[in-house]
């Protein structure tokens, strides 16, 4: 074993920046044997240098992020502040003064990963981020390794614990959506400010990610469509359970079937409770892989939090030890294919309608031609009324997203039909 220590500066020492040097020292010996040479803490950027930071060496604490990257002794720089500024910035110049990077910023490799991939080549450097998709699940790994000789279809999955904790608890215990977020509050799941969970933002980082490595092609976050689910409601579930379905917030990426394009979206979807994905319960997270030669594959497990996303930092941090120890680097950003991005409206898939509208002869018979005229074929309608009003769910065979949309906007036409109450797309089956 080489007995000259690799240094490692930390940027970040919040929930997840302390964790990885907890681990750091308390299994040094571990990780010194599984890469063949120690590791050493040698600085720990920070914002607020007074707070206390228990088992961190307080000579080791800087606020200057740019002065510890610039170092020149450091080997590897760990990327856990998040953001894009200064994140970006202390990246590609830990490149430039000889330091490979392991990063967990979602947002920053979704914006910015061509650039960055860049950086670390032009400097001959590496740059791997599995904690940015989906804590500590190995993903992005088996993804850009593992799966290097096959031909990725499909990836489906539930990439964000807050919000699958908020929708299981809407479908198992009845509760809204307000109820069930303030319990996903109180439980520490859900941030003060839960906007980037519920919204989908953090979800199409993931998904812009996972499409780039799936598929060959550079996907940007800006390319990936989202939805977010604050607007799924307790009858949105219960039409789910009459067709044997739960909703989910999913992230799907796909290849065209002609192989030229992808599509990237985040959205709510009903998907069949026989699917695997269906039992994903709490903040759990699962992806399911679909691929030519090895079939159908799902990864599954805890997806955020400070221990399971240091777990993959660290799993990045002796796999980039071992290559700077035998003087290579790991696999860097695969784009060959420069496959385009589809828009949503040529994605194809099944729809559920839910609509108000007025308890009369003649209704139906009006809805079901908007759907004909629009080439939209319906697969099954279920009606229930009274008092003069009625309600009309209606699920559709297969049909593009374009056309779908065309159908939506002409119903809302009809002097019979009083609002669109929820439409959700049915996925999985």
């Amino acid at each position: 074993m080489r007995t000259r220590p690799l240094k490692v500066a930390l940027l970040g020492c919040g929930v997840v920046g302390s964790e990885v040097a907890r681990i750091m020292t308390t299994h040094a010996d571990d990780l010194a044997n599984r890469i063949g040479a120690p590791v050493e803490l040698a600085g720990v950027a920070v914002r607020r240098p007074s707070r206390v930071r228990e088992g961190i060496d307080p000579a080791l604490v800087t606020t200057d992020a740019t002065a510890l990257v610039k170092r020149g002794d450091i080997d590897v720089v760990v990327e856990v502040i998040g953001g894009i500024e200064p994140a970006r910035t202390l990246i590609t110049t830990a490149f430039e003064h000889g330091a490979s990077v392991v990063s967990a910023n979602k947002a920053l490799v979704a914006q910015d990963g061509e650039a960055l991939h860049a950086a670390a080549l032009d400097n001959g450097e590496d740059l791997y981020y599995e904690a940015a998709v989906a804590g500590a699940i190995p993903l992005v790994r088996p993804l850009r390794e593992s799966l290097a000789g096959d031909k990725v279809n499909r990836v489906l999955g539930i990439v964000n614990g807050t919000t699958n904790f908020i929708l299981d608890a809407m479908d198992t215990t009845g509760a809204g959506y307000q109820e069930a977020l303030d319990e996903a509050t109180a439980l520490g799941y859900a941030e003060a400010d839960p906007t980037a969970d519920v919204e989908g933002f953090d979800a199409a980082a993931k998904a812009a990610i996972l499409a780039g490595i799936a598929f060959h092609t550079r996907v940007r976050l800006d390319d990936v469509y989202r939805e977010g689910m604050t607007e799924v409601t307790a009858a949105d579930f219960a039409s789910a359970k009459q067709m044997g379905c739960t909703i989910k917030l999913l992230a799907i990426c796909e290849r065209a079937a002609d192989g030229q394009s992808v599509t990237a979206r985040v959205h709510p979807a009903m998907i069949p409770l026989s699917h695997p994905l269906a039992s994903v319960r709490g903040a759990y997270n699962a992806v399911f892989v679909e691929a030519e030669a090895a079939g159908q594959l799902m990864f599954y497990g805890p997806g955020a939090g400070g221990s399971p996303t240091a777990s993959a930092v660290l799993g990045d941090l002796v796999a980039v030890c071992r290559n700077r120890l035998g003087g290579a680097t790991g696999p860097g950003e695969s784009a060959y294919t420069q496959l385009p991005v589809s828009p949503m409206g040529d994605v194809v898939t099944r729809y559920h309608i839910s609509l108000d509208v007025a308890d009369k002869p003649g209704v139906l018979a009006q809805v079901a031609t908007v759907f004909a005229e629009h080439g939209v074929s319906i697969d099954t309608v279920r009606q229930s009324g009274k008092d003069g009003e009625a309600s009309l769910v209606v699920v559709t065979h297969r049909a593009s997203d374009a056309a779908l949309n065309g159908t939506v906007e002409a119903l809302r036409q009809l002097d019979t039909v009083r609002g669109v109450a929820s439409i959700m797309r049915v996925e999985g089956e």
